[in-house]
């Protein structure tokens, strides 16, 4: 029976130990995708919250805009004491006495040349501006982390090349120690050839350290507490890279009919023009209806009667002159405006002058969509030339390393030769990757203003 609990206990801490490496496992293999790093970015990017509050007040003014057509309804109740003497004929009484009173009123806009109505159309443009300026920051994240997540992947590919790069010269190394042992070559040889291995494996960990600072700026960027653990998925880039599918001109007609800083300008330009709309209401006349309902009580508080030496009157309690002084009242007033020092007219003005601002705005906000647009163009075509050169450059220095190891083997060639060959493969082939993201980055940037969503 021990044996058996001990076999039970023994299964229990196995499994624990399993279970827990399991979990560490799966921690440490936590890679973040593209899609992962804008929803998070996106969900806890300062900016971001920052416009989104700013939405949220104009959400606000919107509603109170909405509310003005409600009646304003108030109440007020008012004590007074008073003490003293006060004139009566020819000579004074006694006037010590307690008022009460309370009234509630409301009051309602029954016109104003539509004000409410072009408020409340102002204050919505202000909205759907507020939620473009939302849109355009996102985009601004999203464009940044893009480039950063295929700086991190060129920087990985780079290291694949220098290790195959080490590899290269730790062979070369280990046949110049064979062949100087045996008496084949000088020493000089094998020298040559463990300077060379020293220099590969100082370019792999620059290379490794190139990768360790890109995903800090990407952590950065993200703005993580802790970015010692961050690291992101593994993307596969094609070698045959795609051609654009869109001319530049039908770029520009997307991207000025979708950027969301063209339409935050646009919707701008509209608040303004409501703005004008609503300052010309001040010209017209403002016609208010009121109605109100209230009540008071009186109390002497020298003496609980009131009337003549002839006749006395007892006073009645507080509820009893409440009922007997309730009063209702209603009424409709008009408001016209004649001369309030020119304010009125100088406010027009000004809002005329702010759709004129506007409107520079909107086109200082499409002329940078146009330029982005036809950079992303001649980035895409320089890129994509620079690519299609390093591949054929990337292809003869590899068929210029082959022939060099040989004629170095066949002993007509000096390490030297070897290494020099081998230094413009590497060279080549990194040239190839940075080319190539280069160009899939300006690809994806001239098919995002197509409206395209950018994926990897």
């Amino acid at each position: 029976m021990a044996r058996l609990i001990l076999k039970i206990i023994n299964m229990k801490k196995v499994w624990i130990i399993v279970f827990g490496l399991s979990y560490l496992g799966l921690s440490a293999q936590k890679k973040w995708s593209l899609r992962e790093c804008v929803d998070y970015a996106v969900e806890h990017n300062l900016q971001v919250i920052q416009n989104q509050y700013s939405k949220q007040i104009q959400d606000s003014n919107l509603k109170m805009a909405r509310n003005q057509y409600l009646p304003s309804v108030s109440g007020s109740m008012s004590n007074s004491v008073s003490f003293g003497q006060t004139s009566f004929g020819t000579g004074s009484l006694r006037n010590d006495r307690f008022s009460n009173s309370a009234n509630l009123g409301a009051d309602i806009l029954l016109y104003n040349n539509g004000r409410l109505e072009k408020t409340i159309r102002k204050t919505e443009f202000d909205v759907e501006a507020s939620q473009y300026d939302v849109e355009t920051i996102k985009n601004d994240i999203f464009l940044q982390i893009a480039q950063q997540y295929l700086t991190t992947l060129l920087n990985r590919e780079i290291v694949k090349i220098s290790e195959s790069a080490v590899e290269n010269a730790q062979k070369q190394y280990d046949r110049a120690k064979i062949t100087t042992q045996v008496g084949t070559t000088a020493q000089t040889i094998l020298a040559e050839a463990e300077a060379a291995l020293a220099r590969e494996k100082q370019n792999r960990k620059t290379a490794e350290i190139n990768v360790g600072r890109s995903l800090f700026a990407m952590a950065q960027l993200l703005q993580l507490p802790d970015y010692k653990d961050f690291d992101i998925e593994y993307v596969e880039v094609p070698d045959q890279l795609e051609q654009p599918l869109r001319s530049v001109d039908e770029v520009l007609t997307t991207a000025f009919e979708n950027q969301p800083q063209v339409k935050a300008a646009e919707s701008r330009i509209k608040s303004a023009m409501a703005q004008t709309e609503v300052s010309k209401t001040s010209f017209w006349p403002t016609l208010t209806a009121s109605v109100g309902i209230g009540s008071f009580y009186n109390n002497l508080l020298n003496t609980d009667n009131i009337g003549s030496d002839f006749l006395y009157v007892k006073e009645k309690k507080f509820f009893q002159q409440y009922k007997d002084n309730f009063g209702q009242q209603g009424g409709i007033s008009l408001n016209v405006p004649i001369f309030n020092k020119g304010n009125t007219k100088l406010q027009v003005e000004q809002a005329r002058i702010n759709e004129s601002v506007a409107k520079i705005t909107l086109e200082q906000q499409k002329q940078t969509v146009r330029q982005n647009v036809q950079k992303a163009q001649f980035d895409v075509d320089a890129n994509y030339e620079t690519f299609l050169s390093a591949v054929e450059t990337e292809k003869s220095t590899k068929l210029a390393l082959e022939f060099a190891d040989k004629s170095y083997t066949a002993g007509r060639t000096t390490i030297y030769d070897v290494n020099v060959a081998r230094n413009n493969y590497a060279n080549a082939q990194g040239s190839v990757a940075q080319a190539k993201y280069n160009y899939l980055f300006s690809l994806k940037l001239l098919n995002f203003y197509a409206g395209i969503p950018l994926t990897l």
